[in-house]
């Protein structure tokens, strides 16, 4: 009887939680609902409606809207300031009286206290804005930008729900995707052009100090507008008081990114070959944007150089490379680009990625071989520290006494916490002895007259400039040797590994291929063993077995 009683019990307090459920999902859905068609009709709205029917804290008023975005981009704008300019900014900024047009709506549902909406909007509008340009020789030139025409998704997130009226407490907005962005300048009361040699400064100069492209300043302005208001960069309108700090744009994490090397780029001299660099960044921002050393007449560059980003939205933000031809005084020419999505990375893991350069990131379909840049990849979240190691945080793998070494030498506190003066990222330095066994090779390719060869593998430690090699294999296409090497590394995060096999003949050498590996992986596993692709090959495999053993120089007593 006491089981029947439990049993129907059971199923009455099942039953009331599965109504109470239903009956709050239902109520939020339509609270949901009752957004999502507010929106809706504003988004058919013309300007003088909107100014009717809704509050001015609802929506901003047209005028409002003119001065929040040049508030936003202005400061923005003075960042991608062309080297040849002293200043730039606008001197007059309206959107007109054209409003735009909303040709889509979608919901995303965030599973959070919030909704998001998406807005595909298109606006070919009247607006008046004037740029007010000096030079560097004090002339001064009103330019106005004309015949603008957008087209785009923006993102609006309304959040949090609240049950007063709007419904919510803030809304959030964003350019979530850009499909066209076209614009013309024109200097007032004349023709660009006509001014000698200024036409030719503004269009051919670089945006960037350090970066000598082709970018014209009609490019400073469309990277300005878009990354001031492109996602994962976002406004936050309050439109109920309350504090709305977390809804702001805040770091979420640190990318590594070791740019190993490129091969096969595309010549773009005629005489000798091309001097390549690289411009990686995920923001295009100035103080965001590193470039690496210039490789002189080469077209397979090993760069070997770390850099350390910041990530605000894994989700959607993209890894950006540019490889671009130095020629010298003149702009340099892009050879070709690529982009790795965030999403793709395991946090805490190593990736080890080659990416096709194409010409231009928006249109992916490009026959061409440009050649490949080859990355090291190593995303860490930040609040998970504790999860796993990264070996290029300044506290990695160091004894009590080497931190109280280091923090005294570099400002900082007992606690390690660094002085004011001091907020530079310090330089790690991991010492150890990396072990590495070649196997095996697999599929070399044919060398000698017979269809044989007679293949030996060079090791290098690129940094200290330290080497061994195999015993050589006669005979043989996939040669076994299962030697082991034992090197002394000084600098395990910046020294690079050369492995390259060679075929060995009575009057000489033919080379057969090469790998390059960084030792970051072999510094966060232990060991692995893995089997490599030979570059420079028509075929080719390297089975390698590496172990690292990490040889500290301070050790507690």
């Amino acid at each position: 009887m006491g089981f029947i009683f439990g049993v129907a019990v059971g199923i009455i307090v099942g039953l009331g939680i599965i109504v109470g459920f239903v009956r709050c999902e239902n109520a939020r859905a339509a609270r949901r609902s009752k957004l999502a068609t507010t929106v809706a009709a504003f988004a058919r709205m013309t300007v003088e409606d909107s100014r009717k029917i809704l509050p001015p804290q609802f929506y901003p008023s047209w005028v409002a809207a003119s001065e929040l975005i040049k508030t936003s981009v202005e400061p923005i704008l003075e960042e991608y300031r062309p080297v040849v300019l002293a200043a730039l900014k606008f001197s007059k900024f309206t959107l007109g009286t054209v409003a735009p047009q909303f040709t889509g709506v979608s919901i995303i549902e965030d599973g959070g206290d919030g909704v998001t909406m998406e807005l595909e909007m298109q606006w070919d509008g009247n607006p008046s804005i004037i740029l007010d340009i000096k030079t560097l020789l004090g002339v001064s030139l009103p330019v106005q930008v004309k015949n603008i025409g957008f087209t785009g998704v923006f993102r609006l997130i309304f959040k949090p729900l609240v049950d007063e009226f709007p419904g919510f407490g803030a809304v959030s907005y964003s350019l979530r995707q850009k499909k066209k962005l076209d614009f013309t300048l024109k200097v007032i009361g004349g023709d660009i052009s006509t001014i000698p040699g200024l036409y030719d400064a503004i269009e051919k100069l670089a945006t960037c100090e350090f970066i000598k492209s082709s970018k014209s300043l009609q490019g400073a302005i469309r990277d300005a507008v878009e990354d001031s208001i492109t996602w994962p960069v976002r406004k936050v309108v309050p439109i109920l008081p309350g504090d709305y700090s977390d809804l702001e744009l805040k770091p979420v994490g640190i990318l590594e990114v070791k740019l190993v090397q490129a091969k096969e780029l595309t010549n773009k001299d005629i005489i000798g070959k091309s001097d390549p660099y690289a411009v990686v960044y995920i923001r295009p921002l100035r103080d965001r944007m590193k470039k690496s050393k210039t490789i002189n007449n080469d077209l397979n560059p090993i760069w070997n150089e770390h850099f350390e980003f910041i990530v605000e939205d894994v989700s959607t933000q993209h890894l950006i490379v540019k490889v671009y031809d130095s020629e010298g005084l003149q702009s340099s020419e892009l050879i070709g680009c690529a982009q790795l999505r965030l999403c793709e990375l395991q946090p805490g893991k190593v990736k080890d990625v080659w990416l096709k350069l194409v010409k231009d990131l928006e249109i992916q379909r490009d026959n061409k071989n440009r050649g490949q840049v080859h990355l090291e990849l190593l995303y860490c979240p930040l609040g998970m520290e504790n999860s796993f190691t990264n070996p290029f945080a300044p506290n990695y793998s160091m004894t009590s006494l080497e931190k109280v070494l280091k923090n005294a030498s570099n400002g900082m506190d007992s606690n390690g916490n660094e002085n004011a003066v001091t907020q530079k990222k310090k330089e790690v330095i991991i010492r150890g002895v990396l072990s590495i066994t070649v196997i095996s090779a697999e599929d070399l390719p044919a060398t000698d007259f017979m269809g044989k060869s007679d293949p030996f593998v060079v090791l290098t430690l690129k940094k200290a400039e330290t080497k061994n090699k195999t015993r050589v294999v006669n005979d043989s296409l996939n040669p076994v040797w299962n030697q082991t090497f034992d090197f002394v590394v000084e600098d395990g995060l910046h020294d690079m590994l050369i492995v390259e096999v060679w075929d060995h003949d009575t009057f000489g050498k033919d080379y057969m291929g090469r790998c390059i590996l960084t030792l970051t992986r072999v510094i966060l596993e232990g060991e692995y063993k893995e089997r490599f692709e030979l570059d420079g090959a028509k075929s080719g495999y390297l089975n390698l077995h590496l172990k690292w053993m990490p040889q500290p120089i301070f050790r507690d007593s």
